[in-house]
């Protein structure tokens, strides 16, 4: 990747967890790594659950959306990443989970963020 390429996918984080903090969560975690994958933030909702939040950055959408690039490789990789995640954070577990995409798109104003909830269940 090239260092613009990290920028923008840097700015883009950053917009969806001011966003996200914005409607009431809470940030617990941000760029979590582990030999299974990486979750770039983590969170709680007002109501308790803990969510795991993929954000995807695209310039434009000429080659499909940056939500539709969560597929099911991507989703069984944060899947992964997120049961490793939970094995190190015991006091978690007990919490409802569910797993969101922020995607943003290449001019990142306010109507370029799209907050997918629920946007899908591990498998």
């Amino acid at each position: 990747m090239s260092p613009k390429h990290l920028e923008s996918g840097q700015r883009a984080e950053q917009l969806a967890l001011e966003m996200l903090l914005a409607q009431g969560l809470t940030l617990h975690t941000r760029n979590y790594s582990c030999p299974q994958g990486e979750l770039d933030l983590v969170l709680l909702d007002p109501k308790g659950s803990l969510v795991v939040v993929e954000v995807r950055y695209r310039h434009d959408d000429s080659r499909g959306s940056a939500a539709e690039t969560v597929g099911s490789a991507k989703q069984r990789k944060l899947t992964l990443a997120t049961q490793q995640f939970l094995r190190q954070h015991a006091e978690l577990r007990r919490k409802p989970l569910r797993f969101d995409v922020v995607a943003v798109s290449g001019d990142s104003g306010p109507d370029a963020v799209e907050w997918i909830q629920d946007a899908f269940q591990p498998g």
